[in-house]
């Protein structure tokens, strides 16, 4: 699989709209989406998580421009990572992509992959609104890694849990750094999320992109709080805090 990438994530708790302006957002790309994800419908409909507790996070997201529907394995060990999935690839001609990379954030680093299918503006729609079949939209590439790579979970009935929405401010410069700000708002709950990657380097061996890794997590962390802006301290997930919400809010 040789050297991966490593997305590191830093989660921002308070006021939201004044993180983005002390973090410079207004000198980013910025895109409006929404994202819906999927879960079991029989276990949603009980509280549970079933999906996203067996490692599997299947998302919609629709607007600024192309759809896009990713099926994710997080976290996931190497071992699972089985054929044609254990190493990344693209599709051109049917606009997919298997990536496979770190995740770290301060609840921890593990390894992530996903498959994303683009679609043409408005396709998924249908499959996320009330009545609509999340399954549906599934492609076989998809359906066939899930079945190779997570085998214990199946897509026996999905509900699909959304809208969020999202407005993401892309390639914002911070401290010498490339930095994805995107903030997530439903159910009440407003998240905000900092991001940059760290691709390997010709030459690089693991300890090299190790450390030049926690060299940039580290000066993403000081750049955030020398702003007078508060990294969460809670350690669950976004997607796991915005789900449970969703699923309390269906509820009642």
């Amino acid at each position: 699989m040789g050297l991966l990438p490593v997305e590191i994530k830093v989660n921002i708790e308070g006021d939201v709209a004044g993180a983005l302006t002390a973090l410079g957002a207004s000198q980013g790309v910025l895109m409006t989406r929404r994202i819906w994800f999927a879960e079991d419908r029989d276990g949603a409909a009980q509280g549970k998580l079933l999906l996203l507790d067996g490692g599997v996070i299947v998302r919609f997201r629709v607007g600024g421009g192309r759809d896009d529907l990713t099926v994710k394995l997080r976290p996931c060990t190497r071992e699972q990572l089985v054929g044609r999935f254990s190493a990344p690839f693209e599709v051109e001609q049917l606009s997919v992509t298997y990536r496979i990379e770190e995740d770290w954030s301060q609840n921890g680093r593990v390894l992530a992959a996903s498959l994303v299918h683009d679609h043409p503006p408005g396709v998924l729609e249908a499959a996320v609104v009330p009545g609509g079949d999340p399954n549906a939209p599934i492609d076989a590439v998809q359906d066939q890694f899930v079945h190779a790579c997570a085998r214990d979970v199946r897509f026996d009935g999905l509900v699909a849990l959304g809208p969020i929405h999202s407005t993401k401010v892309e390639d914002v410069p911070l401290d010498g750094l490339e930095v994805d700000l995107e903030a997530w708002s439903v159910a009440g709950l407003d998240f905000l999320e900092a991001a940059i990657r760290v691709k390997p380097k010709d030459g690089d061996d693991e300890d090299e992109l190790r450390a030049r890794a926690e060299r940039k997590q580290r000066k993403l962390e000081e750049a955030v709080r020398e702003r007078g802006v508060t990294l969460s301290e809670v350690h669950d997930s976004k997607t796991r805090r915005v789900l449970t919400a969703l699923v309390a809010d269906a509820q009642g």
